[in-house]
């Protein structure tokens, strides 16, 4: 849990630098520079982008948080709406999916049915937002303990990516760690 909490701080720090001065308009620039300053000589170059904002809407986030709270309470309904047409899932097991939305529905009712409870604690989340490639990410951590019809109780620390587009979910992916006892 140290970790964890360390890990977010260290991400969280990383987030909110700014050092004030850079008033310049980024969307056009190339990861290479940034207000004209080359950039530090790093042993790997981004290859989707390292150009990020937090211009996410706060409608958009909550959609998403709230996507969490539909599946803790076994809103399956409302868990559907934030989801667009067809959706992009890469599970934790590593099985990837393109489905529609009501596919998708399908395959969480079935797993959320055999759960008697769901509870969810949100460690963090952020908004990402790339101006060159215009795709809008909420990002989150969580620990979830699911109880089981037959008793048993299981919980994990998960780490999800959220794209939306439109206002609705276009890919979601799901990493998921054991919580240790």
């Amino acid at each position: 849990m140290k970790k964890l909490i360390l890990f977010i701080c260290l991400l969280a720090f990383f987030a909110s630098c700014n050092t004030g001065d850079k008033k310049a308009d980024v969307n056009n620039q190339s990861d290479s520079t940034v207000s004209g300053k080359p950039a530090a000589d790093l042993p790997y170059t981004a290859t989707y982008t390292s150009n990020w904002s937090d211009n996410v809407s706060d409608e958009d986030l909550r959609k998403v948080l709230m996507t969490y709270k539909d599946w803790s309470s076994g809103n399956m309904e409302g868990l559907g709406n934030a989801m667009a047409d067809s959706v992009e899932y890469d599970m934790n097991t590593g099985k990837k999916y393109k489905v529609t939305r009501s596919e998708l529905l399908n395959m969480w009712k079935t797993s959320r049915d055999s759960l008697s409870s769901v509870a969810i604690e949100m460690n963090s989340w952020n908004k990402m937002y790339s101006p060159d490639k215009k795709d809008a990410y909420i990002v989150t951590w969580y620990k979830e303990t699911d109880t089981y019809k037959n008793g048993k109780v299981d919980s994990a620390y998960y780490h999800d990516i959220n794209q939306l587009k439109d206002g609705k979910i276009i890919w979601y992916s799901q990493y998921k760690r054991p919580a240790r006892p």
